[in-house]
């Protein structure tokens, strides 16, 4: 997620739409059985709690002005704990639990298309 482009208030709509997003699809694969929608929020789930940990902690200098470096070092070590948190997620998710993967995969990319087209929406005031 790259927060440097918005403040922590667009950041957090963006989670919200992210959140949403989900949750719509999780009732939508309902339809088809529980399986189903248990394995599309465990995509969800990969795709949006490591943009959460990755804002939580890359942001966490946002109120204090700290040096330049350790903005940076922040932004890089929150990314790495972001993919390794989505690693494991999905092996989680796919090996202990057993997910179906095209529930799962269809909502996690789902997920990761709101993070990339949102932020167009949210900035656009016209």
């Amino acid at each position: 997620m790259t927060l440097s482009l918005y403040n922590g208030k667009d950041a957090g709509k963006l989670l919200f739409i992210q959140l949403m997003t989900f949750i719509v699809f999780s009732a939508f694969f309902a339809l088809k059985s529980a399986h189903w929608s248990v394995s599309a929020a465990g995509g969800g789930v990969a795709a949006w709690l490591p943009n959460v940990l990755f804002m939580l902690f890359a942001c966490r200098f946002g109120v204090k002005v700290p040096a330049a470096g350790r903005v940076a070092w922040s932004f890089a070590i929150g990314e790495a704990l972001k993919v390794f948190t989505t690693i494991a997620l999905l092996m989680v998710a796919l090996g202990v639990f057993r997910a179906a993967f095209l529930p799962l995969s269809l909502t996690y990319l789902s997920v990761l298309i709101v993070q990339i087209l949102a932020p167009a929406v949210i900035n656009n005031k016209g």
